[in-house]
């Protein structure tokens, strides 16, 4: 959390979980600071006010700013994109949270409009910046586990079982194909970046307890263009789950997350294994990677450093969850050059 000494500072849209839990990372950052909170329902502006922050109902204020360099949006799925279009026609650096569209021509179009204004496009993906994953990375381009032949993954908790029946995170247009956009979306932006894109892939969708019209249990087959093939599952009624296993000819590397990233306790337990060695374990503390991420971000959007994500790493996930959504629907494979 270091390397700059340059103030950058944001609004945030939307002060539900995510944006009070960024709010409330960003506090004491040394250089990036929070202006403000954009949030339309007004019975939560004495939160945000509590914080030391302005509480604006639209984006109007903080857009007019000279002093906002860009804007976080944790809002809900189906406004990221005019958002978006928002946020760069007033030159402004946007933070998206995942998803960054519903749609793969969505995700195009915003990917689009931030190209056109000039200004940094950021995802919420932390988990690229865990420790343990960096490591895995680097271990995968420097070939250490040999051919890889297949990953399985999952990301599981119980964080919003309480959620009202009808809010936005159980309906099927808004949060498709279960636990996707909450959390598998995260994986498999994670197996992205590990292994390129997705050639085709197969998926499964259940309602298993929580009445939730999306559904409660996501499971995924793909192919990769690669060559290697991958699993992950997301469920959203159980405790806490965070996996990654990845398969090698020399070896296989398995990860397992004691905490969800907005939780600072517990270790990051990083199991190796090769043919005639015992297993091994090398374990990491949790560290902030939604504040790593941002960083990245704000750096990217200052010309200090480029962001480790490109723009069609972020479009072709939402080709991937628009897949899963038709697939899920369908009973059928998808190939990703369809979407």
């Amino acid at each position: 959390m270091s390397g700059t000494t340059q103030p950058f500072t944001v609004a945030i849209a939307g002060f539900g979980w995510w944006g009070r839990h960024i709010a409330t990372r960003l506090q004491d950052h040394p250089w990036l600071k929070v202006a403000g909170v954009i949030e339309p329902v007004t019975a939560n502006h004495d939160g945000i006010i509590a914080m030391g922050l302005c509480a604006w109902s639209d984006f109007d204020a903080p857009l007019a700013r000279a002093d906002v360099d860009a804007v976080i949006l944790t809002t809900p799925n189906p406004l990221h994109e005019a958002q978006i279009a928002q946020v760069t026609a007033a030159g402004k650096h946007v933070f998206c949270e995942k998803p960054l569209g519903l749609t793969a021509d969505s995700a195009r179009r915003s990917v689009k409009a931030c190209e056109a204004a000039g200004v940094q496009l950021g995802i919420g993906h932390e988990r690229r910046f865990e420790p343990a994953m960096l490591a895995l990375k680097t271990a995968l381009e420097a070939v250490e586990l040999g051919t890889i032949m297949h990953a399985e993954a999952a990301f599981s908790h119980d964080k919003l079982i309480g959620v009202p029946a009808n809010d936005w995170r159980t309906r099927k247009d808004v949060s498709p194909a279960a636990g996707m956009t909450a959390m598998g979306i995260h994986l498999s932006d994670l197996l992205i970046s590990f292994f390129g894109p997705i050639k085709t892939l197969h998926a499964f969708t259940a309602d298993r307890s929580l009445g939730w019209e999306t559904g409660d249990v996501v499971t995924v087959q793909m192919k990769f263009e690669a060559g290697m093939t991958a699993t992950f599952s997301a469920v959203l009624h159980t405790p806490h789950f965070i996996r990654m296993h990845v398969f090698g000819t020399e070896k296989w590397v398995e990860i397992l997350n004691d905490s969800h990233p907005d939780t600072p306790d517990g270790i990051v337990r990083v199991l190796t294994g090769t043919s005639g060695a015992p297993v091994s374990q090398k374990d990491y503390n949790w560290e902030d990677a939604v504040t790593a991420n941002l960083e990245a971000f704000a750096r990217a959007a200052k010309g200090e450093a480029p962001y480790p994500f490109t723009n069609e790493e972020m479009v072709h996930n939402i080709q991937v969850l628009e897949a899963i959504a038709r697939s899920a629907e369908t009973g059928q494979a998808v190939d990703l050059a369809d979407v």
